[in-house]
């Protein structure tokens, strides 16, 4: 339990951490954000947890391919603000445009053979 309660510890201080950079720098805050520090603690605790590299690198696979829509998020939001749109609305917006490019890229890579 307690080590259940130090990955979720250590996840939200990460969290709270780029929040907080970024009120000072917008550059800065970014650049913690891109790195994939998510990902790389979803790795790492899945390693610890069940010390299965073939688990890690099929983690590792799904989310090089599901980067690929996510992307359309931050191209939403961002053309979305700029038109003056409400945040929450371009945020609930920019959202739904994921998924829907989620479900896209799910499906292409299925046609493909490729599953997640």
């Amino acid at each position: 339990m307690i080590y259940y309660i130090a990955k979720v510890v250590v996840t939200a201080i990460l969290i709270v951490l780029i929040s907080e950079v970024s009120k000072r720098s917008s550059f800065i805050g970014a650049v913690l954000a891109s790195v994939p520090l998510t990902s790389v603690l979803a790795m790492l605790w899945l390693y610890i947890d069940t010390g299965d590299t073939g688990r890690v690198k099929d983690l590792a696979s799904s989310v090089f391919w599901l980067v690929l829509p996510s992307l359309a998020l931050f191209v939403a939001l961002t053309v979305l603000l700029a038109q003056g749109i409400n945040f929450y609305l371009a945020l609930a917006v920019s959202i739904g445009i994921t998924a829907i490019c989620y479900w896209i890229m799910v499906a292409i890579l299925r046609s493909y053979g490729i599953g997640l």
